[in-house]
């Protein structure tokens, strides 16, 4: 049996930018222990929501290596290491290794896309190539490719592709991935609304943006589930709901920042080609914050 990276849930963590839309070193660092004081089970650093594909490679590599320095072995630090091109991926999954991070999330080739063949040799090039535990990531919205449940049972006889990331809004595909693949691949919830549903039926957590402002409840709706107290999961994930669902009123990471902002956390604006909120937009989140307490 594969080994679980974590249970819980995971902060898909912000990259915060200062007025001169630099990274905000410092800031990142107490995000990062704040998460970790808070209850957060990982730290997922250089992903969608850390908006990657508008970093630099040395700036990607040195926010990996960054995080990697501030968590210090108190969690695991998994990295966002995932290309449409196949060896630009392997480059930069080497470099995160090399800083020491403890798995690589592997976002599926986008733009050009590919085919279902073209995603098993992608990923098998990627792991044969790499020493850390592979995450794989499926978000089809942002993608335009998804994995199919019979590409994840092929993928998953592959020792380095431990987990995946599944965020694809389909439960009946969920429920038959884990049906094909049963203990070799792990299953960690990629959309915050349903997160109670994935660890119901075997999930091990959540990779989540709810965690960046409520890394307590994050965890808690997903850990609950692990535990098998689901009742009291499914409890806790319909409180949240609304929240969640603002979370994602605008194209991610822009509503996140916002809150954060809103909350006093300082995390700066979005790098272009993502911009703020409209105020209409902005006064909706406004409100839902205020109705959860958070401002």
């Amino acid at each position: 049996m594969k080994e679980t990276l974590f249970t819980g849930a995971g902060v898909a963590i912000v990259t915060p930018f200062d007025k001169n839309m630099d990274v905000n070193y410092r800031r990142l660092g107490e995000l990062i222990d704040q998460q970790i004081e808070e209850g957060t089970d990982s730290i997922v650093i250089a992903g969608t929501t850390g908006e990657a594909s508008v970093l630099s490679t040395f700036e990607h590599i040195d926010v990996v290596k960054y995080a990697v320095d501030v968590a210090n072995k108190r969690v695991p630090v998994i990295a966002g290491a995932g290309s449409n091109s196949t060896k630009y991926a392997v480059r930069l999954a080497n470099e995160c290794e090399n800083a020491g991070v403890d798995g690589l999330l592997m976002v599926t080739p986008y733009y050009n896309k590919t085919s279902q063949k073209g995603l098993i040799e992608h990923y098998n090039y990627i792991a044969e190539r790499v020493n850390t535990p592979i995450i794989l990531y499926n978000v089809p919205s942002r993608t335009g490719v998804n994995i199919l449940p019979e590409t994840y049972a092929i993928l998953a006889e592959n020792e380095k592709i431990v987990a995946t990331k599944e965020a694809n809004a389909n439960i009946s595909a969920l429920a038959k991935t884990m049906s094909l693949c049963g203990d070799s691949l792990d299953i960690y919830c990629g959309n915050d609304d349903e997160v109670a549903a994935f660890t119901a039926m075997g999930g091990k957590g959540s990779i989540s943006v709810l965690s960046n402002i409520c890394p307590k409840v994050a965890h808690d709706i997903a850990q609950l589930g692990v535990d098998g107290k689901t009742k009291e999961s499914v409890k806790l994930q319909l409180e949240y709901t609304e929240l969640c669902n603002a979370l994602f009123s605008d194209v991610n990471p822009i509503p996140v920042k916002e809150a954060m902002n809103m909350m006093g956390m300082n995390v700066g604006e979005c790098r272009l080609p993502l911009t703020g909120m409209t105020e209409e937009g902005r006064a909706k989140l406004e409100k839902v914050l205020q109705k959860y307490n958070l401002i």
